[in-house]
């Protein structure tokens, strides 16, 4: 389904639950281009694919399977998520646009290829407006399954593979780029950094923070992820509800989103939010409350551009060498959010959406185009 008209909004929608009256509504204030669902009894596949933009480019996002509380919570999931998206590529300088996929089940089935054939039967059916690749709860195994029923998918085993090693390092210059804004220095040696969540990218990122030389404090649910972490790079452990208490220098939110909110901003503990997860406010308030409290806070889909630089290599033939050096300008991406927001007097997020929105609007107006955020 399509949308006429865009609705300009603010990047940080409260996760409402949508009904079938209401969803129409709910796409066009997030201003998608299309949005399409599939369902398939045979393989149990249910599946939401959100197009935000082709301005730029076809439109890239992954593709994430979880156990959703209800249809609502993954639309509302796959409208943010693909917004994102957009404006990631768009402050990384890729000729992309932005999408995402969501499949509703239980992701760690192992019954894999009936249900990631027929994603792939979707995929394809939207006639490369869309390309995927893996995300949370997939894998470039699950995309080895995919591709047997579209072309227009990434991130498959033996090219670009697993994006998380590309996207920790991203982090880890956007870490630095903000060090070297709060401190004057880039590197994180004897500073404390607070990691939520050990999963590929999470623990990428503790490997090279700890041969940095930060101290590592760590949360997962997995309990087997955080003893490694413990074992190997000598984190010390926290339950998951007190990592956003904990003294630190640095929080980086390596999990799910919406973790700074009402609930974490009173108990925070540090001089600069940095992390891989993706839509971390909960609210675009929570970015302003964020700048009044003093913090410096890197705009997650700037910190996070590596993965979606690292997929990118397959789709414009980048060399490896090409995608690590763009992933590594992250840094002097990141500066220069946040030197603008300090000169403008706005919060770091806004900073980013203005960058990402003018070569929005100027790759609009160059192909004739409606105006779109």
């Amino acid at each position: 389904m399509g949308t006429k008209r865009r609705v300009p909004v603010r990047r940080g929608v409260k996760a409402a639950q949508p009904g079938a009256r209401d969803a129409f509504a709910l796409i066009a204030a997030h201003g998608h281009e299309q949005v399409s669902y599939w369902y398939d009894p045979a393989s149990g596949y249910r599946g939401i694919i959100a197009i935000h933009s082709t301005a730029l480019g076809p439109a890239l996002g992954g593709t994430r399977f979880w156990n959703y509380a209800s249809d609502g919570e993954a639309l509302v999931d796959v409208l943010r998520l693909s917004r994102g998206m957009t404006y990631k590529a768009a402050v990384a300088g890729l000729d992309l646009g932005g999408g995402k996929a969501v499949m509703l089940g239980d992701p760690s089935t192992r019954d894999r290829e009936a249900i990631f054939r027929t994603h792939g039967r979707h995929v394809d059916s939207l006639g490369g407006r869309y390309l995927t690749a893996e995300d949370v709860g997939t894998s470039p195994a699950d995309m080895a399954y995919v591709v047997q029923e579209t072309r227009h998918v990434t991130g498959l085993p033996g090219r670009s593979g697993d994006p998380s090693v590309l996207t920790a390092f991203g982090v880890f210059r956007a870490m630095h780029a903000g060090s070297r804004f709060v401190w004057g220095r880039d590197g994180l040696a004897g500073k404390t950094v607070a990691v939520q969540g050990l999963g590929h990218v999470g623990y990428g990122l503790c490997e090279l923070l700890h041969r940095d030389g930060a101290k590592l404090v760590v949360s997962d649910v997995d309990a087997g992820r955080v003893q490694r972490a413990v074992a190997a790079l000598g984190a010390r452990a926290v339950a998951a509800d007190a990592i956003y208490a904990v003294p630190a220098d640095v929080f980086a939110p390596c999990a799910l989103g919406a973790v700074i909110n009402d609930a974490t901003l009173g108990v925070l503990r540090v001089a600069l939010v940095c992390g891989a997860a993706n839509n971390v406010l909960a609210d675009d308030r929570h970015g302003d409350l964020l700048e009044r409290r003093g913090i410096a806070y890197v705009p997650d889909y700037v910190a996070n551009a590596g993965g979606i630089i690292s997929i990118y290599q397959e789709v414009a033939g980048w060399t490896a060498e090409r995608s690590h050096a763009k992933a590594d300008a992250i840094y002097d991406t990141v500066l220069r959010v946040l030197t603008i927001a300090r000169d403008e007097r706005i919060p770091s997020y806004r900073a980013a959406d203005r960058l990402a929105q003018q070569r929005l609007a100027a790759a609009e107006k160059a192909k004739g185009l409606p105006h779109r955020v």
